[in-house]
């Protein structure tokens, strides 16, 4: 490798409210502008692409909300300089196949290649391939399982299932030089991985992953390098505008840009707020960045230690121990159960709630919570 090659990931992008608005008025210098020269220059600029670009109104049958944002909300990566969109998380499936079709028809004819998605399995399961200065780089996309996987014959994005996630590393490993693995997953609202994740993550790296890089937290999280491939547990939102929250985990974040060059990996952290009071995403002030930074070490040193990881999401799943009980609670004992059954007492247990507890044994991170919850 003669020349480097630099490569910068974001957090979760998903244009909504005054930030959707000021794109489709052709005002997207008014959100992004400080932002823009950390896109200049690089060779490949990816955003991790956290809702459906769609005029679908009928949006699916889930839990959680519904996002999209309106086709014409592509500007933004155009005027970002996007080259490449990663569309595997849980969001994009929310207006269906017919908003997912539309989102990939949208971001080709305006040049930008996707990943993580897909018109069945197979399809979603494909890397991303590019040669960059004489060198192959591959991206493959990856997220837990909830209401936007793709299945065998049927469209959606690619799902965790670490036999098929490690068969698509080597083999990607084998028809490439450098290989990034971007995973959505975890616990929201979270800024520490759970113990399985950082397992997961690493064994991405052992299956060959050059980086790995989380999304889906909303909050930022610390990093770390393992046998040579750094490990960034979740970027936070890089924008994703929601009213009434300021002065917030949600409302902070950071890109990394990698610098690839002869057996060598650098990576920069570049911290940033976002829709904080006003529109836009905006670099960190010098004094803001000493406090970022104190608290990326102070997660780092967390994720070096097994056993405080530990502790911290034992503490975590007890503060849900009172929602998760909520979402569980059926009726039963010799009084309530009785009374069901004569048809006393409704059935509580309706196609929402049906989908509610699918939704938390499907999806890994809800399933860390219910393992400990119901085990204790």
């Amino acid at each position: 490798m003669h020349e480097s090659i630099k490569i910068l990931v974001t957090g979760d992008l998903c244009l909504r409210y005054r930030t959707e608005k000021l794109v489709l008025y052709n005002q997207c210098e008014n959100v992004f502008q400080d932002v823009l020269h950390e896109f200049i220059d690089n060779d490949l600029n990816v955003v991790d692409l956290e809702c459906p670009f769609t005029d679908n109104l009928k949006g699916i049958n889930k839990i959680g909300p519904l996002l999209k944002s309106h086709p014409e909300s592509i500007k933004a990566l155009n005027y970002l300089g996007v080259h490449l969109a990663a569309m595997s998380n849980n969001h994009i499936m929310d207006y269906g196949s017919e908003g997912l079709k539309q989102t990939i028809s949208i971001c080709r004819h305006a040049g930008i290649d996707i990943v993580g998605v897909g018109i069945n399995l197979n399809d979603a399961r494909k890397p991303f391939f590019i040669d960059i200065k004489n060198n192959k780089i591959a991206v493959l996309n990856i997220s837990e399982n909830e209401f936007s996987s793709a299945h065998t014959g049927y469209p959606g994005a690619n799902p965790l299932n670490l036999i098929d996630n490690y068969n698509d590393i080597v083999k990607a490993k084998n028809a490439a030089d450098w290989v990034i693995v971007l995973y959505h997953g975890g616990n929201e609202f979270y800024e520490l991985p759970s113990p399985r994740v950082k397992k997961t993550c690493q064994f991405f790296a052992d299956a060959g992953a050059n980086a790995v890089v989380m999304h889906h937290t909303h909050t930022f999280s610390g990093y770390e390098i393992y046998h040579n491939t750094p490990i960034f547990y979740g970027l936070g939102n890089f924008n994703f505008d929601w009213e009434g929250k300021v002065k917030q985990p949600w409302n902070y974040g950071y890109t990394v840009r990698f610098t690839l060059s002869e057996n060598n990996t650098e990576f920069e952290v570049l911290p940033h707020q976002q829709s904080n009071g006003k529109q836009g995403t905006t670099p960190l002030s010098d004094p803001e960045k000493d406090i970022f930074f104190k608290q990326i070490e102070k997660l780092n040193q967390l994720v070096q230690d097994d056993v405080e990881l530990e502790k911290q999401f034992i503490f975590f799943c007890e503060q849900k121990k009172r929602l998760y009980d909520m979402y569980l609670q059926p009726y039963s004992g010799k009084l309530l159960s009785p009374l069901y059954h004569k048809g006393i007492l409704p059935d509580l247990f309706s196609k929402r709630k049906r989908r509610l507890i699918l939704n938390l044994i499907r999806c890994e991170s809800h399933r860390d919570i219910l393992l400990h919850l119901l085990g204790n």
